[in-house]
């Protein structure tokens, strides 16, 4: 029963932090420049909004690492090793790259969209950009990844051979062992 919970509580941090990134940057973030009357507003929006699915992200990501170091979970090293490159990612965007982000459109003073692309404010902002998003794609198929490992390690039923093989005093376990001896010296 324990196993089960943890399993759940490991799928569930991933879903919610994969499903919070799809979610954000396929109807979230383009409805926001759609719909905002500026650019500049609607990236305001999506630096706080993509500020708090950060803040999410790294809470989910540290459960994750929890709860799998609890379970039986198969390939847990490389879902582990994953979400931590994840986190490390997550950390990176948030504390490095989006405030130099902010930075650049203060100094500005104005929308960066107005900019000419040959200006070197712009030409800044366009590559912290690219960095941040490429950044969202690794967590993104980091976590995808994550979720293909917990959906092929579910618990399987075990078969009743299986649970006698198991149990050292079983008197079944003792007899299937005897016969196996007794062909492996008879061949």
């Amino acid at each position: 029963m324990l196993n089960t919970s943890i399993r759940f509580l490991a799928l569930l941090t991933m879903v919610v932090w994969i499903g919070g990134i799809i979610f954000f940057a396929f109807l979230v973030a383009p409805t926001l420049f759609a719909m905002l009357p500026t650019q500049q507003l609607a990236g305001q929006v999506v630096n706080r909004l993509l500020s708090g699915l950060h803040d999410v992200g790294l809470v989910c990501g540290v459960v994750f690492l929890i709860a799998s170091g609890y379970g039986t979970l198969k390939r847990a090293r490389v879902a582990r090793a994953l979400c931590g490159a994840m986190i490390l990612c997550t950390a990176a965007s948030q504390l490095a790259v989006i405030p130099k982000m902010q930075r650049l459109r203060e100094s500005v003073g104005g929308a960066i969209e107005a900019l000419p692309a040959s200006d070197a404010g712009r030409a800044a902002f366009d590559h912290l950009h690219r960095i941040s998003v490429g950044l969202e794609i690794a967590v993104l198929v980091g976590g995808i990844v994550i979720l293909a490992i917990l959906a092929r390690t579910a618990e399987k039923p075990r078969s009743n051979t299986e649970v006698t093989e198991q149990t050292p005093s079983s008197p079944q376990r003792h007899g299937a062992t005897e016969k196996q001896e007794a062909n492996k010296s008879s061949a």
